[in-house]
């Protein structure tokens, strides 16, 4: 025989639903920039790019240890009720009486979404551009096959936004944004190469596939599946690596600093097995 289902039941599943949506689109926003805020300052740096003494390591979810301002950031009844409210939702949906995640808080969260996003667009002057960064002598890379370059710009002071331009010859290349929240000792561009991401704490592993291959059209390094190490600077991604047609077309945009610290342009070939890209670069700062 089936189980039935009382009318008193469904109404309740139903308030219980509108109440977790209305928690979230009233207090989600908040609450995230509040963490992101704690993220940020327990690494000496506020979101407005502000510097603030740090004593040692501290749990950005956690507050203060002394219970100041920052241990009440967010409204600890309110989290509650959403906690309790998701998980009675999901036992009644799954019919089982399954623990609570053991993840830690925060792990599948999105990107700050106190950041605002990137602008991005295309130009048609490949040639152009490419004799241009020649001519001028730097600013061109051999990405290898496998291998990653992240270029890293820090924010300028007398700056408010990092403007990018790029091209590669003959082939595509991945491309993404990340932003550390690292007060840098100088103001010039460095280069590191690598065969993966893992020194920015995003787990990339089976993300790109071979060129050409299964799944080779989704190159993306999102938040999911990242690793933390509390002892490094806290990274946001700004623009998720996709491969970019950059053979074809200058790939441009620009983002507006979120704060002090140190952007990531991360040009990504792992997913090219016997390929090597010529890369073709150009970044400063506007006011």
């Amino acid at each position: 025989m089936g189980t039935r289902i009382t009318w008193h039941e469904k109404f309740m599943e139903t308030a219980q639903q509108q109440l977790i949506q209305q928690l979230q689109e009233q207090h989600y926003q908040q609450y995230m920039a509040q963490v992101y805020a704690q993220q940020a300052r327990a690494q000496g740096i506020t979101p407005d790019g502000t510097a603030v003494p740090v004593t040692g390591p501290q749990d950005p979810e956690a507050g203060s240890p002394g219970g100041g301002a920052a241990a009440h950031a967010a409204d600890p009844s309110l989290v509650g009720q959403m906690a309790k409210l998701k998980v009675t939702n999901e036992k009644e949906q799954n019919g089982d009486d399954t623990d609570v995640s053991d993840e830690e808080p925060g792990e599948d969260l999105p990107s700050n979404p106190a950041i605002s996003p990137a602008s991005m667009w295309t130009r048609q002057d490949c040639v152009d551009f490419k004799n241009e960064i020649k001519k001028a002598g730097e600013g061109i890379i051999k990405v290898g096959h496998g291998e990653t370059v992240t270029v890293r710009v820090p924010t300028h002071e007398e700056g408010n936004s990092l403007f990018w331009e790029f091209a590669t010859d003959y082939y595509d290349i991945g491309f993404g944004v990340l932003f550390e929240w690292t007060v840098s000792d100088t103001n010039e561009v460095s280069i590191t190469v690598s065969e993966s991401s893992d020194e920015e704490e995003l787990d990339e592993e089976g993300m790109m596939n071979a060129e050409g291959g299964e799944g080779a059209g989704d190159v993306e390094s999102g938040p999911r599946g990242r690793r933390r190490d509390p002892n490094k600077p806290h990274i946001d991604e700004i623009m998720p690596v996709y491969r970019r047609d950059s053979h074809e077309s200058v790939y441009a945009g620009s983002h507006k600093y979120p704060g002090v610290g140190v952007y990531l342009l991360k040009f990504d070939n792992s997913y090219s097995l016997w390929r090597s890209k010529t890369l073709y670069y150009r970044v400063f700062y506007t006011k």
